[in-house]
């Protein structure tokens, strides 16, 4: 998964009651417990600042799944949950599924 911490996701400077240090925490540690099949990096900017805090998840063999608005504690809870147990993305998330930018 790639999780944008550039110019505006992840950042205290459009989200100051967030801490963006302890989601990607939260999200290594999901990867760390997966064997291999999670991995985590970061971006500076994924180009849909509009959707911050932006990540993008691509299970394999399908496209990636852009989530926007990772903000709280509940959607991180979903989030991980999917990341440990795999399968198609769930309801809950759906309402955080964002479109990718267009391509230039």
């Amino acid at each position: 998964m790639t999780v944008c911490r550039g110019c505006c996701c992840g950042t205290v400077k459009k989200h100051p009651d967030y801490d963006h240090a302890e989601q990607l925490r939260r999200l290594e540690e999901v990867a760390a417990r997966s064997g291999g099949r999670v991995t985590v990096r970061t971006a500076d900017c994924l180009d849909a600042c509009e959707n911050s805090n932006l990540i993008v998840v691509k299970p394999r063999g399908q496209k990636p799944v852009w989530l926007g608005f990772v903000l709280h504690d509940e959607v991180m809870a979903d989030l991980e949950r999917w990341l440990a147990q795999g399968g198609p993305l769930p309801e809950v998330l759906e309402l955080n599924r964002v479109s990718p930018p267009a391509q230039a």
